[in-house]
């Protein structure tokens, strides 16, 4: 018989953490699932580590292809899958899971007959767990059978890997991840949260999300490269793209929804970036915030509070060394109020 679940691990360069993950994988409380490791062309000895697993243990198998990303791992994970899987899985090769977590996922699951579960993550140092903000909102409370226009928060519940999916609904949505770019998580699981009928949101901590530490960085904790805030505006022009291409009236106004996120939680974070960021990277900024925000057009910049309007408005211009000027008083007034308030 089929294992209930399939956990799809992409693996790249990553020997320095694979097998903490694994071993959280292999402890977990649920039993009955496989493991579906992708070696993505690993010049390391991560693909050595991964067969030891797959030598001890049955439910790990190993999948190997030329290096292509994250995306194209996972979509090649996902079409490696035993036959009659009735739930799927991501993991990130440098993080973990708390034991209980497929565990948690699955039986409530099996209780609602929601599309998927989402829980809430901790931040994953070597001094030990933090508090995720990323996943904070969202997450706040459990709340069964919920769906994003319940909770409008679940738009910024972006990631692939603190979720469990009904296979069936997984499959039926045909979505593939992105290949070839960073932050490729949000043109899937956006949708996801859209196209279910019901989803389960967990505010009990199922996944551990590393902070690489130490000169170690992932790409994507690289705060001024060029390539993340292309890849990460790109990412949301799929989402927006794939709102904008779904023919219900409904989502006219997910997409107003989604924009207004866009404008107030995602663009404002690269603000902060823009003080540090050399020629190279303020010209990035420049070029694709602006092709967003044409997209997007002037009826919600509108509606938006003054002094964010002033930073947009900054950013068309192309005056970056007026909004890096801007962005560090607000950020001196930020610090101020925080120490006012200890």
């Amino acid at each position: 018989m089929a294992p209930r679940l399939s956990v799809v691990v992409p693996v790249y360069n990553v020997e320095r953490y694979l097998a903490e993950c694994l071993d959280s994988i292999a402890a977990q409380s649920f039993t009955d699932f496989e493991c579906v490791l992708v070696d993505d062309g690993s010049t390391d000895s991560s693909a050595a580590v991964a067969e030891q697993y797959t030598a001890r243990d049955p439910r790990f198998r190993l999948v190997r292809q030329p290096n292509r990303g994250l995306g194209a791992a996972r979509n090649t994970g996902v079409r490696h899958l035993a036959d009659g899987t009735e739930y799927v899985a991501f993991v990130d090769s440098d993080d973990t899971l708390p034991a209980h977590a497929y565990r948690l996922m699955i039986s409530t699951l099996d209780e609602t007959g929601s599309d998927f579960a989402a829980g809430n993550a901790l931040r994953l140092r070597s001094t030990g767990l933090e508090p995720s903000h990323v996943h904070r909102r969202p997450f706040a409370e459990t709340r069964l059978r919920t769906h994003i226009g319940e909770l409008p928060a679940l738009v910024t519940d972006r990631t692939a890997w603190n979720k469990v999916y009904r296979r069936s609904f997984y499959a039926s949505a045909g979505l593939e991840y992105p290949e070839g770019m960073l932050y490729e998580d949000a043109p899937v699981s956006i949708p996801h949260h859209f196209l279910a009928k019901s989803v389960d949101v967990l505010s009990e901590p199922v996944y551990h999300w590393r902070i690489r530490e130490d000169g170690d960085r992932s790409i994507t904790q690289r705060r001024t490269d060029p390539r993340g805030l292309a890849d990460r505006v790109r990412s949301i022009e799929l989402v927006r793209g794939w709102l904008l291409d779904r023919p219900e009236p409904v989502f006219r106004e997910h997409l107003r929804a989604y924009d207004r996120n866009t404008l107030v939680e995602e663009v404002p974070m690269f603000f902060w970036t823009v003080p540090d960021g050399d020629r190279d990277y303020r010209h990035a900024y420049h070029r694709h915030v602006t092709r967003l925000l044409s997209a997007i057009g002037p009826d919600l910049l509108a509606e938006l509070p003054p002094f964010l309007r002033l930073k947009y408005r900054l950013t068309v211009a192309g005056r970056l060394h007026t909004l890096a000027t801007v962005q560090r008083a607000h950020l001196r007034v930020r610090n101020t109020r925080k120490a006012l308030r200890r």
